[in-house]
């Protein structure tokens, strides 16, 4: 089983859209600026249309890397002010090694939204809203034992 970690952020009305999308991107980076930075950032209006139509609420924004996967979620209208939200930093870096992220899009919104993204950044992409990332079941595929065919082994 993989380490999966998860955070809330307060949106709309607590901060609009575009902020809290940044509010994530400085919780991926540490606050600190270079190439991943730059990249989140160039999707700023894109991800910040989907925030504004309140996807991530149910559908979380998947990032993974070479270590755990992180969910983010976004809370809306009074749990966004006063409710149960998560801000706080991860104990590790969510963009360590190949890292992406997945974000959840409306259907009929995915070829608009993916040709958006396309032009900023090869790591961040949509995915239909309705479809989960399980996680457990591709780690149970990579971790899944070997099995030595002896016969096709040795030919017989």
């Amino acid at each position: 089983m993989s380490t999966v970690a998860s955070r809330t952020f307060a949106s709309v009305p607590q901060r609009d859209a575009a902020a809290t999308w940044r509010a994530i991107v400085d919780l991926l980076t540490k606050g600190k600026s270079g190439p991943a930075r730059d990249e989140l950032l160039a999707v700023t209006g894109t991800v910040a249309s989907l925030i504004a139509d309140q996807v991530p609420k149910d559908a979380a924004i998947v990032v993974t890397c070479d270590g755990p996967r992180t969910r983010f979620y976004c809370a809306y209208d009074d749990t966004a002010i006063e409710g149960d939200v998560n801000e706080g930093a991860l104990g590790f870096d969510p963009l360590q090694g190949d890292w992406a992220v997945s974000l959840p899009c409306p259907a009929d919104e995915l070829t608009w939204v993916n040709g958006a993204l396309k032009s900023h950044s090869r790591r961040i992409t949509a995915r239909d809203q309705a479809e989960s990332i399980n996680v457990d079941e591709a780690v149970a595929k990579a971790a899944a034992p070997l099995v030595l065919d002896v016969k096709g082994f040795l030919g017989k």
